[in-house]
């Protein structure tokens, strides 16, 4: 492959979207966005409307199209998850994949990779177990909801490379940083629940390089776990933000608390102990930028930093 392809990113103006459309840009990629609504917010991408689940996609209008990365999704950081979210959260998974699919398999030219995004919420919860990409499904709703997503972008032409790419808890200025960065500010971080529980994780700039790298490496295919090779707990990545913040961490926020105001979504997404391992991406001779939790919060305070200026 060259650098002057043609990438189609579904749901490009999320976090991530944006930071991987700059990345892209900056490396001679052309870039288009598919979006509901017109939008500016991604600079300098064309931006082309649709209608998941509703309308079907015409690819061929969109020109010869390399790859698609498709992060399309309804945030989970929409909490509590009341029974209508977590349809949505489910619908606009499932409706996004399966015309990014439909649209691969109408198409007079199909790209030659389809990056599919997907979670670490696959696994459920599983304590200490190292869990590798060949590990089994975990229970719960995101594991249901991982599933049904995954199983929608396995029906894509199999002419066509897949990458289905199982993302952690992104650290980044923005995100689900945030509120832990505010806690932090006022001296009210502290242990998470227990604070032992893994919480696989992963750098907004690793987690676009490793992106980039899907879309480059024609060998790669198949589930691909987006983490950082070394493992942090809970208690890690809160009590580093606070470190670097010059704060106290000591304020504990107990999981019934948690469980009382944030229901499903504080047990499986703050509660929930996944020990993720990058086996594939190490494999392929991923080069990480940030390998530590405690590098990827210095980036994550510095770009935010940068932000606020």
């Amino acid at each position: 492959m060259t650098d002057s392809l043609h990438v189609v990113i579904a749901g490009g103006t999320g976090m991530i979207g944006t930071a991987l459309t700059a990345a892209l840009f900056a490396e001679g990629f052309d870039v288009t966005v598919l979006t509901r609504v017109a939008t500016t917010k991604v600079k300098r991408a064309r931006i082309a409307t649709w209608n998941p689940g509703k309308a079907p996609l015409d690819l061929d209008s969109l020109g010869p199209v390399d790859a698609i990365v498709n992060l399309a999704g309804y945030s989970l950081s929409n909490m509590p998850w009341t029974a209508a979210r977590k349809k949505r959260i489910l619908a606009s998974r499932v409706d996004a994949t399966t015309t990014l699919v439909d649209a691969i398999a109408s198409a007079a030219v199909k790209p030659r990779v389809f990056i599919s995004g997907s979670a670490v919420g696959f696994y459920g919860n599983r304590g200490n177990e190292a869990l590798t990409e060949s590990s089994t499904r975990g229970t719960g709703f995101l594991a249901d909801v991982v599933n049904a997503w995954e199983d929608a972008a396995s029906k894509v032409d199999p002419a066509v490379r897949l990458v289905i790419a199982r993302t952690g808890l992104v650290i980044a200025a923005e995100g689900a940083l945030t509120p832990l960065r505010q806690l932090a500010r006022f001296s009210l971080a502290g242990p998470i629940g227990r604070g032992r529980q893994w919480w696989p994780w992963i750098s907004l700039h690793d987690e676009v390089n490793a992106l980039i790298f899907a879309i480059r490496n024609r060998s790669m295919s198949g589930v691909v776990n987006l983490v950082a090779p070394s493992p942090a707990t809970a208690r890690d990545v809160v009590r580093t933000l606070a470190r670097r913040m010059h704060r106290l961490y000591w304020f504990p926020t107990p999981g019934f608390v948690l469980r009382l105001f944030l229901g499903d979504a504080a047990q499986e997404m703050l509660l929930s102990s996944q020990k993720v391992v990058p086996t594939h991406l190490v494999a392929s001779g991923f080069a990480y930028a940030d390998e530590t939790i405690d590098r990827a919060v210095v980036r994550a305070l510095r770009d935010a930093d940068r932000r606020a200026i």
